[in-house]
């Protein structure tokens, strides 16, 4: 027991260990993970066996690969498969037919396997699963399209591929094997797993709509509920048909994230804490199994097959693919070289081993060596370089630096990142830092008149940047670092002082008032070389004035139509802001505490509506 212990704390600690460091570093956390399973495992220091966990160790990586399928899927919007070019279609299903057989073709020739065991790793190796394409993708930003069609091809093909795998190994096994027989195992297999995924959806779904619960633990309930759905629909699956859990939990997932449950935001919070640390702990597990003697055996045809697999059978598929789509060569060529493959593939080949060895250990060897070999290569390489290749190909998205991570640098975030581009927020206050970073957004903590501080926020390499702090001399400065030192261009600056204004001006930059600013903020603006302000907001702002108010305890309670019917005539109340949501407000609904105001009209009188609302006498 002690022993066991040891190894869970080591695998735990040390894989977590490894996610914090690739995110401090920037560095998909894929690889780090691999070397630490290298090094825990019998090709390390032994900590690791294979019979560490004994038969337990199935149970374990179905139901963690499951939760991590599930995941993926929960976070696939409606949203995502409209972004995604119709070419998707054709890359999982023609994309998926090339792979398999170029995949089958190449280890037949290579490796002189028998064709059973040779279509079985093209079908493992079909698939490039959420598990290695997400991590990457969240510190590795490219094109949205490319992201969505990556994204939507991950999950697909790692129910796909377990499934595929699966009739493969039936027909392997079987006496009279048939073209038939492996499609109606397929097929039967995907329909219980998506049956059943709709099934435990649906019923989860129910509880969420028509039954009240706890008034103190609402959030939490819904979070436990959401991942025990995971583990149901995989579990009933299994028992159903072999080896549809996966394609049940995909499933559940599509429909449950996109059902606009209840506490969305804190179940997938949880979520991805519980993945992170199921990915890290599943990635290890596995990669503790790789022996190098099975890699060794197989020699230069082991070789041969990888090269062949990454970089002609991938290629090949997304060529063929995206003929006469939308995606351009640059794109191609990313998603034909950053295709690593996942945990599915691993766990299944390595059970699917364990059965083979009795009655063909040649062939269980060539299966368990090929595909960690293909695993271990396409993760440490293509993970590895994944940045590289994004920048080489150039399919990243604008870089915007945004400095001033308070209201309205958020905002500014949130439109610049609803454009598809990458955003990096700096500021120096940690509530602003802690608020930035829940809106889910890079900040860095420092101050940005360090040229340190702007380098490591990616200065160097921004496309943009608009510079929004509350004090004029510090923008005029940052300006300055920007221009003269990391050469941005254009870089926005919020100046309201005259000579401040020149000064920004004198330097390149392009000065916009904190009004302008705030208003652009509020209204989905993002300021852009081709950016024009438009003649109404000019007019408003030369004839009129734009303030915003924080509400106070005295006034928490009130409608805002009783506010707004208080006011000077001239003046308007336009928005609300709680938190970072910023709506045009009904006149029922009442303020809180906190909350911010926002006013427009005529000079004299937005500034008479704030002398009303600040003394509560002229209320």
């Amino acid at each position: 027991m002690s022993e066991l212990l040891t190894v869970v704390v080591a695998v735990v600690g040390l894989g977590v260990a490894a996610q914090v460091i690739a995110d401090r570093l920037r560095l998909p956390s894929v690889p780090l993970l691999v070397l630490v399973g290298l090094l825990l495992g019998p090709e390390g220091v032994g900590l690791v066996q294979p019979a560490t966990f004994g038969d337990a160790l199935s149970v374990i990586v179905g139901i963690s690969v499951a939760i991590i399928v599930f995941e993926g899927a929960f976070n696939l919007k409606s949203k995502t498969f409209k972004r995604a070019p119709s070419a998707t279609i054709t890359l999982i299903t023609v994309g998926v037919l090339i792979s398999f057989l170029g995949t089958a073709v190449a280890v037949r020739f290579f490796l002189n396997a028998t064709w059973g065991v040779s279509l079985l790793v093209g079908a493992l190796l079909v698939a490039t699963g959420p598990t290695v394409i997400t991590p990457i993708l969240s510190v590795v930003r490219v094109r949205p399209r490319v992201a969505a069609t990556l994204e939507v091809e991950s999950i697909i093909n790692d129910v796909t591929a377990a499934i595929l795998a699966v009739a493969t190994f039936e027909a392997l096994t079987a006496e009279n094997p048939t073209l038939a027989n492996v499609t109606m195992a397929f097929g039967h297999r995907l329909l219980v797993g998506a049956l059943v995924g709709v099934v435990v959806a649906g019923f989860l779904w129910y509880l969420f709509e028509a039954v009240e619960h706890s008034p103190w633990n609402a959030p939490q309930n819904a979070r436990l509920l959401v991942l025990a759905s995971a583990v149901v629909a995989h579990g009933t699956a299994e028992l159903v048909a072999g080896e549809a859990g996966i394609a049940a939990a995909a499933t559940a997932g599509v429909v449950l994230g996109n059902a606009n449950l209840a506490y969305e935001a804190d179940i997938a919070s949880f979520k991805d804490d519980v993945t992170v640390l199921l990915l890290s702990f599943v990635f290890i597990i596995l990669t503790t199994l790789v022996e190098f003697d099975e890699l060794l055996v197989l020699g230069m045809g082991g070789v041969l097959v990888v090269a062949v697999v990454l970089l002609v059978v991938r290629p090949l598929s997304v060529f063929v693919s995206t003929w006469g789509s939308t995606f351009d060569i640059p794109d191609r060529l990313f998603m034909s070289f950053v295709a690593p493959r996942g945990i599915v593939p691993a766990s299944v080949a390595t059970l699917f081993a364990l059965e083979l060895r009795e009655f063909d250990p040649t062939g269980a060897s060539i299966l368990v060596g090929t595909v960690f070999l293909v695993i271990i290569t396409s993760v440490v390489v293509e993970g590895g370089l994944a940045r590289s290749l994004a920048d080489l190909f150039e399919v990243t998205p604008p870089r915007v630096l945004i400095v001033g991570g308070g209201a309205v640098g958020r905002a500014m975030a949130r439109q610049y990142d609803a454009g598809g581009e990458r955003i990096e927020l700096v500021d120096r206050d940690p509530s602003a830092v802690e608020a930035g970073r829940n809106a889910g957004f890079t900040v860095h903590r420092g101050d940005a008149t360090d040229p340190v501080v702007l380098r490591a926020a990616g200065a160097a390499d921004a496309d943009r940047a608009v510079v929004a702090t509350g004090d004029d001399r510090t923008n005029v400065h940052i300006t300055r670092l920007l221009r003269k030192r990391f050469d941005v261009d254009p870089v926005f600056v919020r100046a309201d002082d005259p000579d401040a204004v020149e000064m920004v001006k004198e330097l390149g930059g392009r000065p916009l008032a904190g009004s302008v600013l705030h208003l652009w903020a509020i209204e989905g603006i993002t300021p852009r070389e081709t950016t024009a302000r438009p003649g109404w907001l000019t007019a408003l702002l030369r004839e009129g004035d734009i303030r915003q108010f924080v509400v106070d305890t005295s006034m928490a309670g009130l409608t805002v139509g009783a506010v707004a019917a208080d006011l000077p005539e001239r003046a308007f109340l336009v928005t609300l802001t709680r938190g970072d949501e910023t709506s045009v407000p009904d006149a029922d609904e009442r303020l809180e505490h906190g909350d911010r105001i926002t006013f427009v009209g005529a000079k004299p009188a937005v500034r008479e509506a704030l002398e009303r609302l600040t003394d509560p006498r002229n209320r």
